[in-house]
């Protein structure tokens, strides 16, 4: 959506993307976020509340998501965290 300006000239209205949005992110919704965390929904959100997990985006007026890549990011940090120094015993 374009404005004119006073000038006459016309501006996008369009916000940009942020600096670190990729135009192949992939937004995960709440489901998918359960079947690859293993966490359920309560505790989803308690951990973000803490800060300790993902914060989702807004979607629409009743939709959220998260953003794939930080919630694999925050699987395998819980992964290595759990492993301690050595990623590589089992």
């Amino acid at each position: 959506m374009n404005r004119k300006l006073d000038d006459g000239r016309q501006t996008s209205m369009a916000t940009s993307a942020p600096a670190a949005a990729t135009p192949h992110q992939r937004i995960l919704r709440l489901r998918e976020v359960c079947a690859l965390t293993g966490l359920g929904r309560s505790f989803i959100y308690q951990l973000q509340a803490e800060g300790r997990f993902p914060q989702r985006i807004k979607l629409g007026a009743r939709a959220v998501g998260w953003l794939e890549d930080e919630v694999q990011r925050w699987v395998a940090d819980r992964i290595s965290e759990s492993r301690g120094k050595n990623p590589d015993l089992r």
